[in-house]
């Protein structure tokens, strides 16, 4: 078992990139470790696939209305953490698939940033009944970016239109896997739960009414589990894959 803590992952590593497929889904998987290591000195920029704009029941709503909403949700999120950048690459949200288009502009985005560490969506259903688990949108998100990670993103022949814009080739080192079954890294997140909860809370149109109080309960309930029999009162999880530069 791994206890994650800074020096579980080299010192040079200091840049990184979450996509996934829609507003809310990063503060959900993985804002406390983005809060915590931007603490600790490094540069993430999110990546959203989708233009989030189907993730509503309220009446007379309209998609563009809310994709509009959400996009300034995930915005004020990314500004309580600390990130860089937030791009919208703008696909249609519920229709992602795994695509050569989706996957060139996550390269781009990857080449763009030069990250050590890029955090996905796991890529596979989970038949296990929990909720959001099978959303066809977060395993397009994920399939794709690992798909981009390697081998897209490091080989210059691949699209070479990306060099003509400017934009060279990049190695990731590794791939951080949000919501896999078998995980095999837990980043302590202890300290930054608050935040993590104030990212999530800013998604004001997806809390269906809570209260930050009641947010931040169940915040610290689920990442309790998490970081159960790991030495960590609240936990991140990931699968890790490592890639050779």
């Amino acid at each position: 078992m791994t206890l994650a803590h800074s020096t579980d992952w080299p010192k040079e590593y200091k840049r990184g990139l979450v996509v996934v497929a829609h507003a809310d889904d990063a503060e959900y998987g993985c804002s406390g470790t983005v809060a915590r290591l931007v603490a600790e000195g490094w540069d993430f920029a999110y990546v959203l696939c989708t233009d989030g704009s189907k993730g509503s029941s309220e009446p007379g709503m309209t998609e563009g209305k809310l994709s509009g909403i959400r996009k300034k949700e995930q915005q004020a999120a990314g500004k309580v953490l600390g990130l860089t950048d937030v791009k919208f690459l703008g696909y249609p949200d519920s229709y992602l698939i795994p695509s050569l288009d989706v996957r060139k502009d996550i390269a781009r985005e990857i080449r763009r940033h030069k990250p050590d560490v890029v955090i996905c969506q796991y890529p596979i259903r989970i038949l296990d009944g929990g909720w959001g688990s099978g959303h066809p949108d977060h395993m397009a998100a994920g399939e794709n970016t690992l798909s981009a990670i390697f081998p897209t993103a490091r080989d210059h022949m691949t699209f070479p239109e990306l060099l003509e814009e400017g934009f060279e080739p990049h190695k990731v080192a590794e791939a951080w896997i949000m919501g896999h079954p078998e995980p095999d890294l837990w980043v302590d997140i202890s300290d930054y739960m608050e935040i993590s909860a104030k990212a999530l809370t800013s998604h004001v149109s997806q809390m269906s009414g809570q209260s930050f109080q009641d947010v931040f309960d169940r915040m610290i309930e689920w990442r309790g589990e998490r970081g159960k029999g790991h030495g960590m009162p609240q936990a991140d999880a990931f699968k890790r894959i490592h890639y050779r530069r």
